[in-house]
């Protein structure tokens, strides 16, 4: 399956993906550079009960650049029809995605990173500007 990257492009210059499901219209941000999966504290807070905290916490570089202490939860959403699971950092950054969201018009509930596209079998195609998986789960 192919999962064009055209539209987020287009109007926010950021390669973005919308889920549906039981987290619907949450908005994430492909991000290659990015080691760790990340949610942001506003969402977990919101959709708490719909996440599986985990015991681990993880040492991540927030947007601004220091380290933080994060808790990890497992996620699982919807997109295009096939049910994504992965851990999660959970990141406070309000104030760096309140600029992203004012720069953008785009309110961005996470990132997903090289963790993610890994264990997803998610390809990139920098010059078609597309996701390619086969969704089938190993």
């Amino acid at each position: 399956m192919e999962f064009p990257l055209n539209l987020g492009l287009q109007k926010t210059g950021l390669p973005l993906i919308v889920t549906s499901g039981k987290l619907k219209n949450l908005c994430f941000l492909v991000d290659t550079g990015a080691t760790h999966n990340v949610l942001f504290t506003y969402v977990f807070e919101h959709f708490k009960n719909e996440f599986k905290v985990l015991e681990e916490h993880q040492s991540t570089m927030g947007i601004e650049g220091n380290y933080k202490e994060c808790p990890t939860i497992e996620a699982t959403f919807n997109f295009e029809g096939t049910d994504y699971t992965s851990t999660f950092s959970v990141l406070d950054a309000t104030d760096a995605i309140a600029q992203v969201q004012a720069e953008t018009g785009v309110q961005i509930h996470g990132v997903l990173g090289i963790q993610f596209l890994v264990e997803n079998k998610w390809i990139i195609d920098f010059d078609r500007l597309a996701i390619s998986t086969s969704n089938k789960k190993e």
